[in-house]
């Protein structure tokens, strides 16, 4: 005869598994609604600027970029766009990791590539966004966008 445990009976799935994660699962699942939210925020408004305010697709180069984050307010809000759908995306990998990786060592290098894959895109694009220079020196004008002193 099956016996089916009683409702929140932890049962483990194997040797070495951890049954319970506390509330880190529970923090991690509203972080994701929370997140989506936001995120269409950010993406829909990115969008809407890039593409239906301006002058479409064809005006997006080099001179709009650049004008676009000689802003702080463009900076932070590309910079809360890329560390929202980085941690929203990292997270969601991760949980995919959980569900269906079985073994403990592939977990872990799965994990291993996948934080280190968001360290380096975050790291990188964060750079990019705070360090970003429309004026380099020793441009040719002509290739400068407008607001730059030749």
């Amino acid at each position: 005869m099956t016996t089916i445990p009683a409702p929140r009976t932890s049962v483990g799935r194997g040797p070495g598994r951890r049954t319970s994660r506390g509330n880190w699962e529970l923090y991690g699942w509203v972080f994701m609604r929370a997140s989506g939210v936001v995120l269409l925020v950010l993406i829909f408004g990115h969008l809407f600027v890039n593409l239906v305010a301006g002058e479409g697709i064809s005006a997006i180069d080099f001179g709009f970029v650049a004008g676009k984050w000689a802003s702080p307010f463009w900076q932070i809000w590309d910079l809360l766009m890329l560390w929202l759908a980085m941690i929203h995306g990292t997270n969601g990998v991760r949980t995919i990791i959980n569900d269906y990786a079985e073994r403990d060592g592939t977990r872990l290098v799965l994990k291993l590539a996948l934080y280190t894959a968001f360290t380096i895109v975050v790291v990188l694009g964060t750079l990019v966004i705070f360090t970003f220079d429309p004026c380099p020196a020793n441009s040719p004008a002509d290739l400068l966008p407008s607001f730059c002193t030749a």
